[in-house]
């Protein structure tokens, strides 16, 4: 009997370990000044969606070479193919509504951290 108890306890354990080595974890973080430039595409067409913001805040950050003061420079979205994740990032991960209705509105201070999670990568947006 107290083998049997020892072994599921040492399951246990190893349980918990394996979880804890599978916790999410930073990729990155940055902020950024969405300013007007931001809010419109290459199209000169009015964003409507937080993502579609984020998107092209860094689209102009790396591609455009267009930054406002504030505007910081990440790794992760120098990459065209992260950019086009931006969407899904959002929506598996974390915006808060105060953050998406100014980000909408431009003229603000963001804060980005880009997580890489069990169930794919994900970001998480606050305004500062």
């Amino acid at each position: 009997m107290r083998t049997g108890l020892f072994a599921a306890a040492c399951a246990a354990v190893l349980t918990i370990s394996a979880g804890a080595a599978r916790a999410d974890e930073l990729l990155e973080s940055y902020s950024a000044y969405i300013g007007q430039d931001d809010l419109y595409n290459s199209y000169d067409e009015r964003l409507t969606q937080p993502w579609q913001v984020i998107r092209q805040d860094r689209a102009n950050v790396h591609r455009f070479g267009v930054r406002q003061p504030g505007d910081d420079v990440d790794d992760f979205f120098a990459s065209a193919r992260n950019r086009e994740l931006a969407e899904r990032m959002i929506r598996n991960g974390t915006i808060e509504r105060r953050a998406a209705r100014a980000l909408l509105n431009g003229d603000v201070r963001i804060h980005v951290e880009i997580w890489r999670g069990g169930d794919g990568d994900y970001i998480n947006v606050s305004v500062d």
